[in-house]
């Protein structure tokens, strides 16, 4: 049967007004000299909610018009992520100001939950309050952001006054700037990579011989990585992960906020020793004032040494997953952040269809330290055998929260009385999180564990990014693990059914006074062992330790030592 061609609706022109909202949101591009591009398509949609306030459908069908792509192709990519305001034809925009309030592990302990309640009365239709997962700033719990401006240790009276200032903005913090930097000895090291006066293979063993591993959660070897991705035919590129969205872990943010071009001048040599064509940042949106910092350090570098390998910022917009190395790849490529399936790797086939290295910010921040004191330096710091340096973010019930630089193979009591003042007056140690929400949780009697990879294995869990939660007497493991279980379902990207499906499954029987522990042993193990990615792999571990150490606060057969014993 012949097809009408004249069948089906009729689009209707769009207005001047959308043509223009799209052709300023690539204005800047042209300004640049940058050919508008779909990979850049994240970027666009921010400058469209930037300036508008939302994503409007008009605006998105004149953004896909410039680009030469299918509506549904922006229309996808606008709908997939958190932070942007999709507002349908003929819908009602949302209001003016935005405050977002974190009910992730740190700032639930701390009243983040009652605090949003409270501002939804209190400020007025005007305002939108939201509840959101981490923000990155556990260590201030609890955390409202008006605007892009965080408020720490908030409280009611403190948001609302932010709100009355006007203030919408996060001040620059007082890092180190290039020309401090360079006086204090910085691209030094750079230099003599760029010059030749260093061989490349021996800044790769000074990495092997410090057991340096990526530092981001997976653990793999850096100096094998390195080696790898630069046997890979030309071009290659380089993509750095700076989206810490694990609940529990703001050291990147620390590390880039005090010190940045240690970071930067890491990156420029694994660039150079691996033979790097062009490297992408991937930054988190929630750190708009560290977005700006890099940009202008960046630009300063750029100017030090103008042949450099092309270097693109590209600001993430509310994707948990888009921690994993290959959603951060599909999101800078301007897709939706959805992992890829494996074979094949990313060090073969990643950014762009090219051999990629990809590393978290912190791995690339130990580069110099390590190179220029020597790999025995690193080495030599550790504890019950281990080796190196590793940077906790803590948080939680502890006296002093933060960023801790300190030995492997540290224990979590020793962390809390040797850096962190011991607990809060009042609490006392009942468990903890030794790796933000996907580690897994363990009982105060294993505080005495050594805090490194591959040594929490068998107690079911992992040290991951590092990020240790701390909670206390007063706080009740399967609430903590409920609300790490409603981070995943609300984070899943939805590709596969066992992290779709599971996380929500798991979350509404968690709910539960009572767990069914068979049912959601079984679904964990499904999701486990099915899903593509660490989201819906790691997701059951807090569930499933407390079926393992906490089962008496969810009535589930007790398979370890009772809880007074579990309390120290």
């Amino acid at each position: 049967m012949r097809r009408n061609p004249d069948r089906g609706r009729v689009r209707q022109p769009l207005p001047e007004s959308a043509h223009a909202a799209a052709a300023a949101a690539l204005a800047p591009d042209f300004d640049a000299g940058i050919a508008p591009r779909a990979d850049r398509l994240i970027e666009y949609l921010h400058r469209l909610q930037d300036a508008h306030g939302a994503l409007f459908a008009d605006h998105l069908a004149a953004l896909a018009e410039a680009l030469k792509l299918a509506r549904a192709e922006v229309f996808e990519v606008a709908t997939f992520y958190h932070h942007f305001d999709f507002v349908p034809a003929g819908g009602e925009a949302p209001p003016a100001l935005t405050v977002r309030v974190c009910d992730s592990l740190g700032c639930a302990m701390a009243g983040g939950a009652e605090l949003a309640a409270s501002l939804a009365t209190r400020l007025g239709a005007d305002v939108r309050v939201q509840r959101v997962p981490c923000v990155g700033r556990c260590d201030s719990a609890p955390v409202a952001v008006v605007g892009q401006k965080p408020v720490l240790n908030a409280d009611a009276d403190k948001v609302a006054a932010v709100v009355a200032s006007g203030e919408r903005d996060e001040p620059l913090p007082d890092a180190i700037r290039f020309d401090a930097y360079r006086a204090a000895g910085g691209y030094r090291l750079w230099e003599a990579v760029r010059s030749g006066e260093r061989d490349p293979e021996s800044i790769v063993a000074a990495l092997d011989g410090a057991g340096l591993r990526g530092l981001g959660g997976a653990g793999f070897p850096s100096a094998r990585k390195w080696r790898t991705v630069a046997a890979q035919p030309a071009p290659r590129n380089m993509a750095v992960n700076i989206d810490e969205g694990e609940p529990g872990t703001f050291k990147d943010r620390h590390y880039l906020a005090t010190d940045p071009h240690r970071f930067i001048e890491g990156m420029l040599i694994a660039a150079r020793v691996v033979g790097i064509a062009g490297i992408w940042i991937y930054t988190r949106d929630e750190y708009p004032a560290l977005r700006r910092l890099l940009a202008d350090e960046l630009a300063r570098v750029r100017a030090e040494w103008p042949d450099l390998p092309p270097i693109e910022l590209r600001r993430g917009a509310g994707a948990y997953v888009c921690g994993e190395e290959s959603a951060m790849i599909e999101s800078i490529e301007g897709k939706r952040g959805m992992p890829r399936l494996r074979p094949p790797y990313v060090a073969e086939v990643g950014l762009f269809g090219r051999p990629t290295l990809e590393h978290n910010l912190e791995t690339l921040w130990w580069v110099r330290d390590i190179v220029e004191r020597g790999a025995d330096w690193f080495a030599n710091f550790g504890r019950n055998g281990r080796k190196g340096l590793r940077s906790f973010s803590v948080s939680g019930r502890v006296a002093k929260p933060g960023v801790v630089v300190t030995d492997a193979g540290i224990t979590l009591r020793e962390l809390i009385d040797e850096h962190c003042g011991g607990m809060l007056p009042g609490h006392e140690l009942y468990g903890y999180f030794p790796g933000g929400a996907s580690g897994g949780i363990l009982p105060a009697r294993l505080a005495d564990v050594p805090l490194d990879f591959d040594t929490l294995a068998p107690h079911g869990c992992f040290i991951g990014s590092a990020a240790i939660v701390v909670f206390s007497q007063h706080d009740e493991a399967r609430l903590l693990a409920e609300n790490a279980m409603e981070f995943f379902a609300h984070e899943s990207c939805g590709q596969c059914t066992p992290c779709r499906v599971g996380t929500a499954k798991a979350a509404e029987l968690m709910k539960a006074p009572e767990w069914n522990a068979g049912l959601l042993t079984e679904l964990g193990r499904a999701m486990m062992d099915a899903s593509i990615c660490g989201l819906g792999q790691a997701a059951p571990n807090p569930m499933q330790s407390v079926l393992r150490f906490f089962a008496h606060e969810v009535g589930a057969p007790t398979t370890e030592p009772a809880a007074k014993e579990e309390t120290a």
